[in-house]
Parts: C-alpha cells; sequence; structure tokens
C-alpha cells in the first residue's frame, strides 16, 4: 500500500480543515453528548454502545475512505473473548466500534480520563483505564477487565500499548493474553490495514484510502497458565502481522461483508 505523499496535496489539507475536521468535531460532539444524557438512565449500556457504533460509522464515512471487514464469522464464534489489533492510528477506535457487531468494552490509558468530556464518556460508558506505568496498578486494571469477562461482557484491547510511529508492527505487552488465560476465554487477533495512511501519527490531515480489518480465527486459552502469557503473546503478535500481508480472495471479502450485515 502507497503512504501519503510528503507534503500532503493541498486539496487534502484544504478539505480536512475546512470540511472534514470540523464535521467530524460537530458529529463526536452531538454522539457524545447524547451518549452522556443516555448513561443518566440506562445502566445496560446497550444503548451508549449502539451510539457508539452509530458515531464510528460517521465518522469513518467523514473520513472518506471505505471499510472492508474481513473473516467476520470470526467475530461470532465465541459470546466472550478477548479481541486485540495492531494500533496504527487515532482512527483505529472509529474503525473498530464501527466493525465490532456487539457491545464491548475498552482498556484504554488512564490518562484519557482526567480530559473533559472524553473522561467524562468513557466512564460513564464503563470502559477500563490502565495504568501502564505502575506495575501494581497494572495488575489492578487487569483484574477489573477479568471480572468484566467473568460477568460475560467481552473486551478489546490495543496490545502495543500506543499507536505505531512508522506503521510498523511494534513489541506487543502481554495484558491481552493475561486476561484471556485468567478468564479462560478465547484471544481474537484482529489486523488493520490502511488506517494508518488514513491518519499517520502526528498527523492532523486525512488521506482517505481503503481501510480492512481482518479478523483471524479465535485462540483458545482452555487450559493455559499465567506463564504461558508470553508465549501466547508471541502466538497473537505472529497472527495478526501474517493477517495484516496476506491477501484475501474476493470470495471471502463478500461473504464476511455478509456475515457482518446479517
Amino acid at each position: 500500500m502507497s503512504r501519503p505523499p510528503k507534503p500532503l496535496p493541498r486539496l487534502h489539507r484544504w478539505r480536512t480543515n475546512f470540511f472534514q475536521a470540523p464535521l467530524f468535531a460537530l458529529w463526536t460532539i452531538l454522539c457524545g453528548s447524547l451518549s452522556l444524557a443516555v448513561s443518566l438512565f440506562e445502566k445496560s449500556g446497550r444503548i451508549q454502545h449502539r451510539l457508539a457504533h452509530t458515531w464510528a460509522s460517521g465518522c469513518v464515512l467523514v473520513s472518506g475512505s471505505r471499510l472492508t471487514v474481513h473473516g467476520a464469522e470470526n467475530l461470532r464464534k465465541y459470546p466472550v473473548a478477548v479481541y486485540a489489533a495492531n494500533h496504527t492510528s487515532y482512527m483505529d477506535t472509529p474503525v473498530i466500534f464501527a466493525a465490532l457487531p456487539f457491545q464491548f468494552r475498552i482498556l484504554a490509558k488512564k490518562e484519557l480520563w482526567p480530559i473533559p468530556f472524553i473522561g467524562w464518556h468513557l466512564n460513564r460508558s464503563g470502559q477500563i483505564p490502565i495504568d501502564t506505568v505502575n506495575t501494581h496498578a497494572t495488575l489492578s486494571s487487569l483484574g477489573a477487565g477479568v471480572r468484566a469477562l467473568r460477568a460475560g461482557m467481552p473486551l478489546f484491547v490495543f496490545p502495543e500499548g500506543g499507536r505505531t510511529p512508522t506503521g510498523d508492527l511494534q513489541p506487543f505487552l502481554s495484558g491481552a493474553a493475561f486476561l484471556a488465560i485468567r478468564a479462560q476465554v478465547p484471544l481474537v487477533p484482529i489486523a488493520l490495514s490502511g488506517v494508518y495512511d488514513l491518519l499517520p501519527i502526528h498527523t492532523r490531515h486525512f488521506y482517505p484510502c481503503a481501510l480492512t480489518l481482518t479478523v483471524g480465527e479465535p485462540i483458545p486459552t482452555t487450559g493455559m497458565t499465567i506463564r504461558q502469557a508470553d508465549e501466547l503473546t508471541g502466538r497473537l503478535r505472529a497472527t495478526i502481522d501474517s493477517l495484516r500481508t496476506q491477501p484475501v480472495p474476493d470470495s471471502l471479502s463478500a461473504a464476511a461483508t455478509n456475515a457482518l450485515s446479517s
């Protein structure tokens, strides 16, 4: 896939500054405000998650890109699982919320919680803060994630812990594997392609391109112990790396799209 040209063509910069960015902000404020209002009386999170899906789909549309999902049948094989993807861009979150067809919770950096509006929404929607610096606090956060899984709520994690600065896959932290093993639920690998090119780190202009989300076969963890977390993390990273680069037949693409929309 070709990288965005440097400098970005003036058309892309103007389009982002005068159309896409303002529309993105207004759409986020509208959906976020509705979600906060709903959270005052709706405790299950279903309506909030539906609003998050609507917001995410709108964000992808505003970006001028088209999202294709491959292997969507793997999203429906287990009612509860840990889903893990490579982290390429700020647009990863809208892509994930637009593609996953069920309610779930995200483990996100605790630094986001004090931010007005963003932090309020994360807290009211039940997302789980994680401290990536303090080891004791990290274990406590992971414990909250395990409890959510055991209560029947799927989780989503970015194992890299932050966005890639180059578009290449970074080292993985073992949190996703820890959660899956402790809760004895499958670990589902997800590969994102094209999202880095859409909005690379340290940029603020969209470069519309084809976005692909590929879901791999769930990795079972039944019988595994915490001592195998590093082994499972290595397997997860290798699988996501393979999914990022392997070609997907058109027939599978069509089947995946149908499975997602059914």
